[in-house]
């Protein structure tokens, strides 16, 4: 037992020291695992740096989305306060109206005017010394007993009683007997008709000295009644100039009217359209400028919509169909939504009243919308990938705008996807490249000269804007961000800068309608309506606007101007406010009849008299021909339809330079008269019997009706995956029709017999031939021209080292077995033909012409020559 106990003990010190040594082994490696390494430090500390990044990005949208709540807040609250005041306003005015009318001293217009001509009249007989009713009443002696009678002006007297009307007359019989001859003497006949509406108080006193007290007396009570309805009738100015200041300066403009109507009304409408635009030239004050219109241009996919989105707060982008912005839109930019992006930027007081931003689809298709963006436009945003330098849409941009001689600047957008780069989007971004680390200023330098050399190779002078020694010499480049939103504060400065520097004497507001339409579209609930770019002038709800139309020019009246929120896209659908009158320069929406007729990127005119309206539609037919040139329709070929004119324009377009008829257009949903169209040619040509819609909905009762009467219908969100769907329908009615047309379609060639290659002198005959020229295909009938043509059968065969082919080409040797076919004798080599004779396809009429209509892409250039020959061989007309 000793033992055992001693042998334990033993163990129990060994488990002991092992477990000293692990727990050893333990802290030395916690020790090493404590030290971290120069790039475990280095990576902590970026981590931390892109957290603490990402947290002040998040808390300043946080800051930016609170200061909009409390701004919108704010505007409400206005607006409520506005509205108590108008209603308050109003509340008093009707009080104020009962309480004159219960008085019997409310006038209306007209009266006021009746009354303010007698008094001109009464002033004038006064000034020639004519005794007038006035005077005559305060002769007139007063009873003492009885109370001063109440003055009352115009003609409202109180209805009478029978019994004090009848005391009333007998008592002025009497007055009349007694005073007849002096009345005669002293009343003076009154020539003015006015005068009838005063009342007939013609008693006059015997002793003046002793009324002279009830004169005064009646003298003063006349003034102050005086006073009371002069008081009344300013309340009623101070009203009327607050009803005019609702109406939108209504009443301002119809004053000018009627100034300059005398002077219009014996010109003709010619002259007095000229007359106008004259006068509001002639007007125009230095100091009220209009907003410039800016319009951003450049390649697809180079974040000309993140830009925009960045500025607006918005998330236009994602939303639209593939990521790619496949119409023309127009967002209001206020002064303030300006002023807040720039505040760290320390600018100068803006006298713009804000901005006008257009976006441009950037793909191919669309040069018809970048060419309407551009003319529109004051100033233009050129948008480079600095990833990727110039490409193909931006130098057609580049080309649009030195055409149209538009000052631009560039922006050198997605700088955030350089190397390490570090987002300071409250910082200059001057000051935010001098930030960055070596190989981030390296990386951005050499693909700034490269985009620079780019644009020098375009013929334009460029430079960094805060390198730029002469702005009219160079154009300013403004490194940007769209999704970090750097250098966008300066981009925003730059251009209203420049706009206000350059442009002043352009963004001067006149007041004559200058306005085109950008867009034509359906909006369900609105109908078809008409985006309208407004530069200058106004459009009110009522108005007679003057549109170009695809059949021509025509005139309709405005029922409803319609306008984005600030800050948002019109190209979006969302709640519109309404206006009765609407001051450029905005982008809005009008609802008119026959909108579906509009012509994109033509003018408006407004016609201020119906017989102006003819010369108007003159002019806008004039400008409409060359328009008109672009959309012809043929008497068959597919039916497109849009949801835009824009988008519209693009698809013919495509149609036009793929050289595919198109038979009729549309804009809107698809319906079933719509398919009906289409269906027409079904009687004519089936591969025209097809619908392209693009963006739009297909309605159930259109598909059911497509469907039954095999119509086609192509839809698609994005224009190029429609015109691949249309491309494979295309190419596979064009398989069917080869397959259906293989027999009839005998493509040529000229053949040479190989006399060591004689296998069969009788049908069937086999032999080898070589291919002079041409393509020999199975099927193509033979016969030899040097023998008369004779026809010796059709090939059915072909063979190469034993191997089956379905055709041989110029310089190939084969084996062909020629087959009879029909009631003729069969042919024998060396009877009707030998190894001199040279055999050619049989062409015909039918045959070249299947060749053509079909086949034409199987074709070479010399298997057309050798036709040609064939032709003249078998005197083919």
């Amino acid at each position: 037992k000793g033992d055992d106990d001693e042998e334990k003990a033993e163990e129990d010190e060994e488990t002991g020291a092992k477990k000293k040594k692990k727990k050893k082994k333990k802290g030395a490696a916690a020790a090493v695992e404590k030290k971290p390494t120069a790039h475990a430090r280095r990576l902590k500390e970026h981590l931390d740096m892109v957290k603490a990044q990402e947290e002040e990005h998040r808390r300043a949208e946080e800051e930016a989305d609170a200061e909009d709540d409390r701004l919108e807040e704010e505007r409400l609250e206005k607006v409520r306060l506005e509205e108590e005041r108008k209603q308050r306003r109003k509340e008093k005015e009707k009080e104020r109206k009962e309480r004159k009318k219960k008085e019997g001293t409310w006038l209306t217009k007209a009266e006021k005017e009746k009354r303010d001509r007698a008094q001109a009249a009464l002033e004038a007989m006064k000034q020639q010394g004519i005794i007038v009713p006035e005077q005559l009443a305060a002769s007139k002696p007063v009873d003492a007993s009885k109370p001063a009678a109440k003055v009352r002006y115009g003609n409202r007297q109180r209805k009478k009683k029978p019994q004090q009307q009848q005391e009333e007359q007998i008592a002025e019989a009497m007055d009349d007997k007694s005073i007849g001859k002096d009345n005669e003497e002293h009343v003076a006949p009154s020539d003015s008709w006015e005068l009838l509406d005063a009342p007939k108080e013609e008693v006059v006193a015997d002793d003046w000295d002793a009324s002279e007290p009830e004169e005064q007396v009646e003298k003063i009570e006349h003034e102050t009644v005086m006073k009371e309805v002069i008081e009344d009738e300013e309340e009623e100015e101070e009203d009327d100039e607050e009803d005019e200041e609702e109406s939108g300066d209504e009443e301002e403009e119809s004053s000018e009217g009627s100034e300059s109507e005398s002077d219009e009304q014996g010109l003709s409408p010619r002259d007095r359209i000229e007359a106008r635009q004259a006068h509001a030239e002639k007007n125009k004050d230095p100091n009220v400028l209009r907003a410039p219109i800016l319009c951003v241009l450049g390649h697809v996919d180079t974040g000309k919509t993140t830009i925009l989105d960045k500025l607006r707060r918005t998330n236009v982008q994602e939303g639209e169909a593939g990521g790619i912005t496949q119409q023309i839109g127009a967002t209001n930019v206020p002064i303030a939504n300006i002023e807040k992006e720039c505040e760290h930027l320390k600018i100068p007081p803006l006298k713009l009243p804000g901005m006008l931003i257009i976006d441009t689809p950037g793909h191919e298709s669309f040069s018809n919308l970048r060419s309407r963006g551009s003319s529109l436009c004051d100033m233009a945003i050129l948008v480079i990938d600095i990833m990727h330098g110039l490409e193909q849409q931006t130098i057609e941009s580049i080309n649009l705008l030195k055409k149209r001689r538009t000052p631009f600047i560039i922006a050198l957008n997605k700088i955030d996807r350089l190397y390490e780069w570090k987002t300071m989007p409250k910082v200059p971004v001057e000051e935010v490249l001098k930030k960055q680390k070596k190989i981030t200023r390296d990386e951005f330098d050499d693909r700034c000269k490269q985009a620079l050399v780019q644009i020098a190779e375009q013929g334009l002078n460029a430079k960094l804007f805060y390198e730029n020694p002469d702005e009219k010499t160079y154009i300013s480049v403004v490194p940007v961000s769209g999704i970090s939103g750097d250098g966008m504060a300066d981009m925003l400065f730059l251009a209203c800068s420049l706009s206000q520097k350059m442009l002043h004497n352009q963004l001067i507001y006149k007041n004559c309608l200058e306005a085109m339409v950008m867009e034509v579209k359906a909006i369900h609930g609105l109908g078809t309506t008409v985006d309208i770019i407004l530069k200058n002038g106004q459009i009110r709800e009522g108005d007679t606007v003057v549109l170009s139309g695809i059949e021509g020019a025509f005139s309709t009246t405005v029922r409803a101007v319609l306008t984005p929120h600030p800050m948002k896209e019109m190209r979006v659908k969302n709640n519109y406010i309404q206006h009765k009158v609407v001051q450029a320069t905005q982008g809005i929406k009008i609802c008119a009849r026959d909108m579906e007729k509009t012509l994109a990127g033509m003018p408006v005119y407004v016609s201020k008299y119906p017989d102006e309206c003819e010369v108007l539609i003159a002019d806008a037919n004039k400008a409409l021909k060359e328009e008109l040139k672009s959309i012809k329709l043929s008497p068959e070929g597919v039916y497109v339809q849009a949801s835009t004119l824009g988008s519209l324009e693009a698809l013919l377009q495509f149609l036009k330079d793929s050289k595919i008829k198109y038979s009729g257009v549309s804009i809107g949903p698809v319906h079933k008269k719509d398919i009906m169209k289409a269906s027409v040619m079904l009687q004519h040509d089936k591969e025209f019997a097809c619908l392209l819609a693009f963006d739009v909905k297909v309605e159930r009762d259109a598909q059911e009706t497509a469907d039954s009467l095999g119509v086609r219908v192509f839809t698609a969100d994005i224009i190029y995956h429609l015109f691949d769907q249309f491309m494979g329908y295309k190419a596979e009615l064009l398989s069917r029709r080869k397959e259906e047309n293989k027999n009839n379609a005998v493509f040529p060639c000229r053949l040479r017999i190989l006399p060591t290659c004689i296998f069969n002198t009788r049908d069937p005959i086999v032999l080898g031939v070589t291919v002079i020229n041409g393509v020999l295909k199975t099927g193509t009938p033979i016969c030899v021209p040097s023998k008369e043509f004779v026809f010796l059968g059709v090939v059915t065969s072909l063979e190469i080292n034993n191997k089956q082919i379905d055709k041989a080409t110029t310089g190939q040797d084969v084996c062909i077995k020629i087959e009879n076919v029909g009631g003729d004798a069969p042919k024998l080599y060396g009877r009707h033909f030998d190894e001199n004779d040279v055999m050619v396809s049989r062409i015909t009429r039918d045959s070249i012409d299947t060749l053509k209509e079909y086949f034409r892409e199987d074709m070479t250039k010399s298997d057309w020559k050798l036709i040609v020959e064939l032709k003249k061989l078998f005197e083919i007309m």
